[in-house]
C-alpha cells in the first residue's frame, strides 16, 4: 500500500509540476485552426487509413501487435477494437458490431494547439506525434482529443498515442496493426498517390465512407467503410463480450469519456 501511495503521489506531483509550466493564457486562446507549422516527415505524402468493417472479425490481433510493437504500459492501448451487441429495430435479431479505434491523425487536430510546449505536433505527412523529450505530462492534449485516443503513459509520464507506426513506415514497413490484421480490414497509404491502394479504395467508395464525430470538424484521416451512421457519434448499443478492459475493469469502448 505504501508503494502504491508513493507511486500515486509521484504521478500527481509530476502532473502538477507539468501544469505549473503551462502558460494558461496561451492555452485559453488556442483554437482548432491555430495550428503551428508542421515539421518533420515527408511533405510530398499524406498518410491516411481506411478500415473496412466488413472484414473485421474482432480478433484483437491489431490490439495485441500494437501493444507489443510500441510497448505500451499494461492497461493502456494505442488501438483497440470495441465490440457491441446491436439489435435490428424491426426484427429484433442480434448481431455483433466491431469498431476498430485509434488516433484519427486529423487534418485539424485539436490536440496540437492546446499543447503549451509544442510537444504534440503534426508532421508534414499528416501524422500526429508526441515529442516525449518536450512533453510535460499536463494532459491537455488527452482532454482535447474527441476520440479518447490519448493517455498519459505511466512509465514515461508523457502523452502517448497511435503514430501510424511512423518508425515502420519510414522503413517501408506496414504499421503493426495493419500487418497483423487477419482479415485485411486496415489499409494505410499515401493519399496523395492516386495509385496507392488507400487512394483507389477512397475513390471507389467515396460516398460510402464515414468518419467518427464529423461534427467536430477535425477532418479525421481514418475512414470507415461499412459503418452504420449511428456509430459516427455515440451509439445506443450494449457492449458485447470480449471487450478490452482497463485496470479498473471498465470497458475501453466507444464512449468518449464525456468529450
Amino acid at each position: 500500500m505504501d508503494l502504491m501511495r508513493r507511486s500515486l503521489l509521484k504521478q500527481i506531483a509530476r502532473l502538477t509540476a507539468g501544469a505549473a509550466l503551462v502558460p494558461l493564457s496561451s492555452v485559453a486562446q488556442a483554437g482548432i485552426n491555430d495550428q503551428p507549422v508542421r515539421r518533420e516527415g515527408d511533405p510530398t505524402k499524406r498518410y491516411g487509413m481506411l478500415i473496412d468493417l466488413r472484414r473485421c472479425i474482432g480478433c484483437q490481433a491489431c490490439t495485441v501487435s500494437c501493444h507489443i510493437e510500441n510497448q505500451a504500459p499494461l492497461g493502456n492501448f494505442r488501438t483497440i477494437v470495441s465490440q457491441f451487441e446491436v439489435k435490428h429495430e424491426e426484427t429484433g435479431n442480434s448481431a455483433t458490431f466491431m469498431l476498430p479505434r485509434l488516433c484519427n491523425h486529423c487534418e485539424n487536430p485539436p490536440c496540437v494547439p492546446v499543447c503549451p510546449v509544442q510537444a504534440t505536433f503534426q508532421r508534414q505527412d499528416g501524422i500526429v506525434v508526441v515529442d516525449s523529450d518536450r512533453c510535460v505530462g499536463c494532459a491537455y492534449c488527452v482532454n482535447a482529443c474527441p476520440y479518447d485516443a490519448r493517455f498519459i503513459n505511466e512509465t514515461t509520464q508523457t502523452a502517448d498515442k497511435c503514430t501510424f507506426c511512423a518508425h515502420r513506415l519510414e522503413a517501408n514497413l506496414l504499421p503493426a496493426c495493419v500487418e497483423s490484421c487477419v482479415g485485411g480490414a486496415r489499409i494505410i497509404g499515401d493519399m496523395r498517390d492516386p495509385n496507392s491502394e488507400v487512394s483507389r479504395l477512397i475513390a471507389q467508395h467515396r460516398d460510402e465512407l464515414m468518419v467518427l464525430q464529423p461534427e467536430k470538424n477535425t477532418a479525421p484521416q481514418v475512414f470507415y467503410l461499412g459503418m452504420d451512421e449511428q456509430f459516427t457519434t455515440r451509439p445506443e448499443a450494449i457492449a458485447g463480450l470480449w471487450d478490452v478492459l482497463d485496470n479498473e475493469g471498465k470497458e475501453i469502448g466507444y464512449e468518449f469519456s464525456g468529450h
